[in-house]
């Protein structure tokens, strides 16, 4: 563990949905999906869902760690994942192909931010 993660704070509130379909809204409105049990996860902006009228119940921050990682990369999830958990902060993780993202409760996002700051890989 030699590198910082350099974690970046991305602007905007974001949220969490569960929907049937995807049918009447726009792609672009969209940060993440994930199609599960013939159901759409969606990640995307709080005033996004309020349009369309979806309902929510986790308002996250997005954090994006700057450290280029590999998808076969072992152990720096557990090791951010358990730094927020001993923290009381709850995160969900995904894994693009060159970064990983964080969404991490709203209100928490500064203390997220320090203590990602500390951490090194």
């Amino acid at each position: 563990m030699n590198k910082l993660l350099k974690p970046k704070l991305n602007q905007g509130v974001y949220v969490f949905v569960l929907i049937d379909h995807i049918d009447g809204i726009n792609e672009e409105d969209i940060l993440c999906s994930f199609k599960e049990d013939g159901r759409y996860s969606l990640i995307l902006k709080k005033e996004f869902a309020n349009k369309y009228d979806m309902s929510y119940d986790f308002i996250a921050a997005w954090i994006s760690l700057d450290l280029h990682s590999s998808l076969n990369s072992v152990g720096l999830t557990s090791l951010f994942s358990q730094a927020l958990a001993d923290n009381k902060i709850s995160c969900n993780v995904i894994a693009g192909f060159n970064h990983d993202h964080i969404f991490v409760n709203y209100e928490k996002k500064e203390l997220a931010m320090e203590i990602l700051k500390r951490l090194k890989f």
